[in-house]
Parts: C-alpha cells; sequence; structure tokens
C-alpha cells in the first residue's frame, strides 16, 4: 500500500510510536509518507542543526518525511499551545493536496496538537480513508487561563468532525472507546491498538554496579517513580504513603516536572527520609535503573480524563519485566491485575497505597521475580510494537477495503 502517516511529533523527538510505526510498515514493503513538523520537542526550540523552511524532505527506502514549518510558541500557555497547533494545521493542509494525493490510506498520530491539521488534511483530501490514533481525547486545558472554555469547544467540535470522517479509529486504552464514542465516533469503527514502548532500550537486563549505588542504600525495598513530577501523577500521596514506612521501604523519584519543588516540600515537612530525588536520566540509563530497584510505581490522579489513559511508563516497566505498583484507576489498575504484574489501589488514597508498599515490601524476591515475568509475558501478546503494528495494519487494509471487516470487538477484550 501506499500510506501517508500525520504526525505533530516525529524522530529526532522522542514519539516512537509513528517513527517505529513509519520504519517497520515500510520494512513490511509498504510505501510510506510522513508529514509532521521540525523536532522541537521538549525545549520549545529548533535542534541545533535544523532550520525551519518549506520544502525539506529525507528519503530512505520506502519512506519519505516532509516537515513543515509551524509557530514556536509557549507551550506552558493555552495560547501558545494553540498558535503552535493551528500554525501546524495551516501548514500540513497546505502541503498535503500533492504530498499525500496518491496514498492508498492515511494514519494519523491523533494528540490534541494534531486535531486542527487533520481536520484541515480530512476535508482537503476527501476520498482517502484515514485511520486515527487516538492518544488523548480532550477533555480541559489551561483552566486557569482566560479563553479555555472557548478553546476547549473550538478543540471538541474539530475532534467530532474527524471523529465522524475516520474510516478506522484505534484507540490506546479500553475505555478510551467509550470517551470516543460519546465524542461523536461511529462504534463499529473504533478498534483497541495498545501502545508499545521503544523496545531497543526498554528491555530486560542487569543493573551494573553503579546503577545498584544510585538506587539502593541498604537491603530495604525500593520503589521508583520514573518520569515527569506533575499534577497529573500526584506524588504527594506517594510521599505520604513512604513517610509512614520510614523504616520498611525507600521511595525513589527519578525525573522532574512542574510539581517537583512542592513534591520535595512535603517530603521535608514529613521528615521522609526514605523519600530520595534523582535528576532525570536519559532513557536509555532507565532499564539498569528498573533492574536496580524492586517495583516501578505508576500514578495517576483520579481525573476523568486520566481513567481512559495508560502511561507509558507501564508498557515500559512491563517491556523490562520490572513488576509494578500502581496508585491508579480505570485502565491502569485493570491492566495490571489482569497481567498479575504487580500490586494496585485506588488512586489518591494514601493509606492504601501505604498498604500496597507495606505488602510489596514483605514478598519474597522470586515471587517479585514472577510478577515481572508475568508482565513481560503481558507486554509481548497484548502492546508490543509487532503486535501493535499488525492491529494498525490491519485497519489501514479495512480502511482501504482491501480485507473484510472483522466481527465487532468486545468492550472487555484487551487486545
Amino acid at each position: 500500500m501506499r500510506i501517508g502517516i500525520l504526525s505533530y511529533h516525529f524522530p529526532p523527538e522522542p514519539a516512537f510510536i509513528p517513527g517505529s510505526l513509519a520504519e517497520e510498515l515500510s520494512a513490511r514493503g509498504h510505501e510510506v509518507r510522513v508529514l509532521t513538523g521540525f523536532p522541537d520537542y521538549p525545549g520549545g526550540h529548533v535542534y541545533p542543526g535544523w532550520r525551519q523552511r518549506w520544502h525539506h524532505e529525507t528519503h530512505s527506502e520506502r519512506l519519505t518525511v516532509r516537515r513543515v514549518p509551524r509557530y514556536l510558541g509557549n507551550a506552558a500557555s493555552t495560547r501558545g499551545r494553540m498558535a503552535s497547533y493551528l500554525s501546524f494545521a495551516g501548514s500540513a493542509t497546505l502541503a498535503a493536496r500533492r504530498y499525500f494525493g496518491n496514498v492508498d490510506a492515511l494514519y494519523v498520530f491523533q494528540l490534541p496538537a494534531t486535531t486542527f491539521a487533520a481536520a484541515g488534511v480530512l476535508r482537503l483530501l476527501g476520498q482517502v480513508p484515514a485511520v486515527l490514533h487516538v492518544q488523548d481525547v480532550w477533555t480541559r486545558d489551561g483552566a486557569d487561563e482566560a479563553g479555555e472554555g472557548r478553546w476547549a469547544a473550538r478543540m471538541g467540535s474539530a475532534m467530532t468532525r474527524i471523529y465522524r470522517a475516520a474510516a478506522r479509529i484505534a484507540v490506546a486504552a479500553p475505555s478510551m472507546r467509550d470517551l470516543v464514542v460519546a465524542a461523536g465516533a461511529d462504534p463499529a469503527r473504533v478498534r483497541l491498538v495498545l501502545n508499545w514502548t521503544d523496545e531497543r532500550i526498554f528491555h530486560p537486563t542487569t543493573p551494573s554496579a553503579a546503577a545498584r549505588r544510585m538506587v539502593r542504600r541498604d537491603g530495604r525495598c525500593v520503589v521508583m517513580h520514573a518520569g515527569t513530577i506533575g499534577a497529573r501523577q500526584g506524588l504527594e500521596t506517594a510521599v505520604r504513603a513512604a513517610a509512614a514506612l520510614d523504616r520498611t521501604m525507600d521511595l525513589v523519584l527519578v525525573g522532574s516536572g512542574s510539581a517537583e519543588r512542592r513534591v520535595r516540600g512535603l517530603a521535608a515537612e514529613l521528615g521522609a527520609d526514605n523519600v530520595r530525588f534523582l535528576e532525570r536520566r536519559s532513557p536509555v540509563d532507565m532499564p539498569e535503573l528498573y533492574a536496580a530497584a524492586d517495583y516501578q510505581l505508576i500514578m495517576a490522579r483520579d481525573l476523568p480524563e486520566l481513567r481512559g489513559q495508560v502511561p507509558g511508563k507501564l508498557q515500559a516497566a512491563l517491556s523490562c519485566a520490572a513488576p509494578v505498583v500502581a496508585s491508579a484507576g480505570g485502565d491502569t489498575a485493570d491492566l495490571v491485575e489482569r497481567a498479575r504484574a504487580g500490586l494496585s489501589c485506588p488512586p489518591e488514597d494514601w493509606a492504601a497505597l501505604a498498604d500496597r508498599f507495606w505488602l510489596a515490601a514483605t514478598i519474597p524476591p522470586p515471587t517479585r521475580t514472577e510478577m515481572g515475568r508475568r508482565g513481560r509475558e503481558a507486554y509481548l501478546r497484548e502492546m508490543s510494537l509487532p503486535a501493535g503494528v499488525d492491529r494498525i495494519e490491519r485497519l489501514l487494509h479495512e480502511a482501504a477495503g482491501r480485507v473484510p471487516e472483522p466481527a465487532a470487538e468486545r468492550r472487555g477484550n484487551l487486545a
């Protein structure tokens, strides 16, 4: 097939879902054309050695990447983000007619940032069938800023249009199906395709002596949270839970974010000497740090928009055969429990999480290893790159009318 891919981010940015999909589809013999922006994430500045310009294409066997310019605004503000989204929409729509004019099907890596571009491109291309891979359903953004309601209404309206126009919709979490159907999608067109992780980096390994020294300081159980320390994670809950077990386990937080100062302040206020902070590390360093810890902590606050999402750190942990402790609701807790890959508790309940931490510390190492093994098996079966690309490839064939449609997917089926 001739396949188009529309994505706001693309490698060398940390966008391994569209990047690895493009590589794998081209390796399977498809001709792939990617339309994206110039790399600027997460700093908001074009990467060194790059310059935004209109005509920029790179070519490799069966894979072409076209980059179009966009406004690089203040990502911390709603206005700045929307300016970036709208400018990308304008550039992508201008380029799409000629660039995607002869594709058999279009894949859209559907983030809020891609919404206006997807709406414009789908309207322009007319009869080209599209597969949306929905990563996040717009609910609310920039709630503290004036005009948030107006932007939310515009984003919601654009999402409804593209859900109705798409030939197929892939959702990245089971409960997300209900959200996109409520937003206007045809239930018969929606399929589950769980995200995968960067398997070249995240795989089982043995920790180095340096990694052990960094993560461990005695024989106590170590629970690690690796990633953003932000409002959505609610790591204050984890700090309170760990403070109640200061002689039983250590909580190691690796990363940074908007809530870091508040979380550090709470740990100091509670005198939680068993809570330690490590600066953000390169992804390539993380598997050894995972292996040096006993559990990986998955945190998500009890917010409606998070119940239909699965944090990417869960796939990374499972791919590394690391057992997990999940303080989350919805699909994240369901996946952990079904895979029997760790322990879970309701979100934002520090007493319940303290109980899980205590239980985690009492579980013997061989049982922890077995949890990790089951998690890795579940990842390979339901979330791996080959499994995900197989499903996306079939959806593209279905959208183009090249294979018969399968029976309707059952709501409770994870894979």
